[in-house]
């Protein structure tokens, strides 16, 4: 059985909030735009955050008009499609840029990436997801529908074509590290291959009209490039972050786990794939929840492992440990909505709550911590959760709850508390990113506090 070496780290306190500068200290100074590319993680960052809190406020508009507070777009794209799509291949890989470029050289030895040298990707990634949202959403009353679809499939080629760049950029590092251990690195650089085709996949699905094509593509993303980066992130970060500050955890991470892991997350996309096609839909149900149900149980555990109890007095860290535990609890939830669709003859599911535990859950709450403590980090603050962030990832928790209530238990409700469960969740979610993003956009257009480049 291999393991990956960890040198141990000796047990430090808990991090605590950096003091406030005195009232003597000014100030702080102006936001410049030239901030941005001092390092790739103020670039890819600004840019990730401004787009999530774009697309966060159009859902929650889409929401708000459905229930019929706000007037309603005329989309030349079903809402659903364009919303899947962006949510899930939109602002995520912007975060990932600025993670890659500046954690990733440390990984790989390799020198400092400028993040002038990314600029014209990011720009393409971020312009070319928001033509995607305005040309489905809103471009049909100005332009007509076909050249509206236009736009919009040119947006996600634009992004295609973005995030191909920076794979090619980010696997010219992999290949020519002189790291001995690069195993994390070039399954991140597969699964950034496999984005790629993702992104042309939905910008295909756009130019055809082909709405199925679309959501083949935002699932395929979301399980052969979005979760596996995400897993390969958690299992070289959680347990080292955690080794370092919490007693008589131990930086346990074998070579099999993460194995297991990625596999488990290309069966899961296959099984979509197999489920949409209506291929022995009894038996593709049936291994579902065998595989949802082993791989849930089997992620609770390893969320025990890792150090989720001992993590929770340490704000961040905690952070990082409960997002991670909503994996396991989304597949738990597959699960038992396969059992419940076998039980009930394919009369009855849980809907989307598996998939928004997943996306909302694990993706929004790891994203929340993991850039909070990049962001913290390289901006010469404390590695530390104030009561700001924490606010907001205790309100990120209810938003992703009210949506799954929404899911589970449309039936029995009347329509109108469906809907101020929809519209609860995305105000809600508006307000988690929107607060987090008006905090940190000022942070990565001003120097560090510290003093330090970068």
């Amino acid at each position: 059985m291999k393991t990956l070496p960890i040198k141990p780290a000796p047990v430090q306190p808990a991090p605590q909030p950096a003091p406030r500068p005195p009232a003597s200290a000014g100030p702080p100074p102006p936001w410049r735009p030239g901030w941005l590319l001092a390092a790739p993680h103020r670039l890819g960052f600004f840019a990730a955050s401004s787009l999530m809190t774009l697309m966060a406020l159009w859902w929650a508009w889409e929401m708000l008009a459905r229930s019929g507070w706000l007037p309603a777009p005329a989309p030349a794209v079903a809402p659903a499609v364009v919303h899947g799509l962006v949510m899930v291949l939109g602002f995520l890989p912007l975060f990932f840029v600025g993670f890659l470029f500046t954690a990733g050289p440390k990984w790989l030895r390799q020198p400092e990436q400028s993040a002038r040298s990314i600029l014209a990707p990011v720009l393409a990634l971020g312009l070319g997801w928001l033509a995607v949202v305005i040309g489905g959403s809103f471009g049909r009353p100005l332009v007509g529908d076909v050249a509206a679809r236009a736009l919009a499939a040119l947006g996600a080629a634009a992004a295609a074509v973005g995030w191909a760049v920076i794979s090619g950029r980010f696997i010219a590092l992999v290949r020519t590290s002189p790291a001995d251990d690069r195993l994390h690195a070039r399954l991140v650089a597969l699964a950034c291959v496999l984005g790629v085709a993702a992104m042309g996949g939905g910008a295909v699905g756009l130019m055809l009209d082909e709405p199925d094509v679309v959501r083949h593509a935002a699932h395929l993303g979301l399980w052969f490039f979005i979760v596996p980066v995400y897993l390969v992130v958690a299992h070289r970060m959680i347990p080292f972050f955690t080794a370092n500050v919490v007693p008589f955890i131990d930086a346990w991470r074998p070579v099999w786990l993460l194995a297991v892991l990625i596999g488990a997350s290309w069966a899961q996309g296959l099984l979509w794939v197999a489920e949409q096609q209506g291929w022995a839909p009894m038996a593709v149900t049936v291994a579902r929840l065998l595989l949802s149900g082993a791989c849930g149980a089997a992620l609770l555990a390893i969320s025990w492992r890792w150090g989720l109890v001992q993590s929770l007095r340490i704000r961040l860290l905690a952070m990082l440990h409960l997002g991670f535990f909503w994996l396991g609890l989304a597949l738990a939830l597959d699960a038992v909505s396969a059992a419940i669709r076998l039980g009930s003859g394919g009369a009855a599911t849980l809907g989307l709550a598996p998939l928004h535990a997943l996306t909302m859950g694990f993706l929004g709450s790891t994203l929340v911590a993991m850039a909070t403590r990049v962001s913290a980090g390289h901006s010469g603050r404390a590695l530390a959760a104030d009561d700001y962030v924490w606010r907001l990832f205790g309100l990120l928790q209810v938003a992703v709850v009210l949506r799954l209530l929404a899911a589970i238990w449309p039936a029995p409700w009347p329509v109108a508390v469906t809907t101020a469960l929809l519209v609860a969740a995305a105000l809600g979610w508006l307000a988690v990113v929107g607060g987090w993003s008006a905090r940190h956009l000022g942070w990565w257009g001003r120097p560090r506090v510290d003093g330090k480049p970068g």
